[in-house]
């Protein structure tokens, strides 16, 4: 594989003692980013260790002067040099000036498609990339727009949110080929672009980096009902985050709950409300990228979705790149779905038998009533699966609460006597009772990753305000700010960076 990284470009914006500083670093074609933060020696980040290249502090000086030698930052505090695929990303005070920079190398990677190259021109369909950040996914994409434009001839348009894909500046960076680029002015703004380019352009093929919002899943879907191509990344480490990611989960198909017949539930095995997809999927196949060395290829993504939901392992062709260059291909044999009489079994939810001592007996009853919980109150302890008590009581340490203990009973602890600390711990004891929390949470999980990653806000489906509260209870715990915007039914969560 070849790899051309424009480092001297991005040298020449440094402040001469930190450039000097990097040429005297050995194993400068594994620099990652050099962080300028005001008032700390900056440094230099490798694939595998940091070092602090200076001992005297950044000056505002010093970020001044990279500043004014990039391009503009636009709202999302990006910012490139032109005509390299490097980024440029900015912190601001609350007054708005930039206190600290991240220079990102941006690397254009030639042979890393090889791995794949048979299914992106030979087989014409529609690919979904789907890998966690950092595996490679834009670099791979960026070569899958080169090869598609320069050597299948095809007409190709890439939706560039934020200038990922082609570079800084309006001339696209050469890795791109004979691919034409359509700049997306605003983050919240690439579903739009996505239309336009199908609209006004005549493609055959759309190349889009990473696909986050149900927005930009519709649009997708309104790209491959127009007969047009689309190759696309998301973010993910498997299949299964996608089913279990409502914002997302249309790519693959959309999933719905169906209640089947008798005679059907019972040639299936399963209980009588099952989850099934709901369309044909965006997506014909899909890619999971492990590394930059493995991949697992879903080559029929409807296929693949149907058996997981039936409790079936997926077919899977795995890919692996040898040291010495060549591809080795492995097909191995799926895990067989459990006998049917063993998969009816689970279906039912065991009913909690719940206990309550010294808690408010009719509040309980209201959460499970509510939240339509398997569980149910008993009146002696002996008949309970679990003690359900307040922190208070637990120090208090009455006689009988301190015998059930003794008695090795199950004690679960509540930090007050309310409606909502009951239905958190129905919740969290029954959690397979709740698949839409489940989901919920998943997608919550999967935004709070595209946050991180990408610094810009993250839209969620809608949901009801119990599961809205769980998602910002999610987001708190990762140290990052969500917001319930419109109007109910459609209230939804959006997730900012801190």
């Amino acid at each position: 594989m070849e790899t051309v990284d424009n480092l001297d470009l991005l040298l020449e914006v440094l402040p001469l003692p930190v450039r000097e500083a990097l040429l005297r670093e050995p194993g400068l074609q594994e620099l990652l980013e050099v962080v300028l933060d005001l008032g700390r020696p900056p440094e230099a980040r490798y694939v595998a260790k940091t070092v602090h290249l200076l001992n005297n502090p950044v000056s505002r000086e010093e970020i001044r002067f990279t500043v004014a030698r990039v391009g503009t930052f636009t709202h999302d505090n990006r910012a490139g040099i032109t005509r390299t695929l490097h980024r440029i990303s900015a912190i601001r005070n609350r007054t708005g000036e930039v206190i600290g920079l991240t220079c990102r190398v941006g690397r254009a990677v030639f042979g890393t498609v090889d791995i794949v190259k048979d299914k992106i021109i030979e087989d014409q369909k529609s690919i979904l990339l789907l890998g966690p950040p950092g595996v490679g996914k834009t670099t791979l994409l960026r070569e899958v727009a080169r090869v598609l434009a320069d050597e299948s001839g095809k007409r190709v348009i890439v939706v560039d949110t934020s200038n990922e894909i082609a570079g800084d500046g309006d001339i696209p960076h050469p890795a791109i080929g004979r691919a034409r680029r359509m700049q997306v002015p605003s983050p919240d703004l690439q579903h739009t672009v996505m239309i336009e380019a199908v609209e006004n352009h005549m493609p055959e093929v759309i190349v889009v980096d990473e696909i986050g919002t149900e927005a930009e899943a519709l649009a997708a879907r309104t790209i491959a009902e127009r007969g047009v191509r689309l190759i696309a990344t998301a973010h993910g480490s498997a299949i299964e985050n996608l089913i279990q990611n409502p914002t997302l989960a249309d790519l693959i198909g959309g999933i719905q709950s169906v209640t089947l017949g008798d005679e059907e539930a019972r040639r299936r095995g399963t209980q009588k409300t099952v989850l099934e997809r709901k369309a044909p999927p965006t997506f014909d196949v899909l890619i999971e990228i492990h590394d930059r060395y493995r991949f697992a290829i879903h080559p029929d993504v409807a296929e693949a979705v149907d058996g997981l939901l039936r409790g079936r392992s997926p077919q899977v062709e795995l890919r692996a790149r040898l040291d010495n260059g060549h591809v080795e291909i492995t097909h191995p044999t799926p895990t067989p779905a459990a006998p049917r009489v063993e998969q009816s079994r689970p279906e039912r939810h065991k009913i909690l038998r719940i206990y309550p001592y010294g808690i408010n007996r009719h509040r309980l009853d209201q959460a499970i009533r509510e939240l339509q919980a398997p569980a149910r109150l008993v009146n002696q302890p002996a008949q309970a699966d679990v003690i359900l008590t307040v922190r208070g009581q637990v120090k208090r340490q009455p006689k009988e609460l301190r015998q059930l203990i003794e008695q090795g009973t199950t004690l679960y602890t509540l930090r007050s006597d309310t409606v909502v600390q009951m239905a958190k711990f129905l919740r969290e004891q029954l959690a397979d009772a709740f698949p839409e929390d489940q989901a919920a949470l998943a997608e919550a999980e999967a935004a709070i990753s595209q946050v991180f990653d990408r610094n810009r806000p993250v839209e969620l489906a809608p949901q009801k305000p119990r599961l809205r509260r769980l998602q910002h209870e999610l987001v708190k715990r990762y140290g990052l700010v969500s917001k319930s915007e419109g109007a109910e039914p459609l209230r939804r969560l959006v997730v900012y960076p801190s």
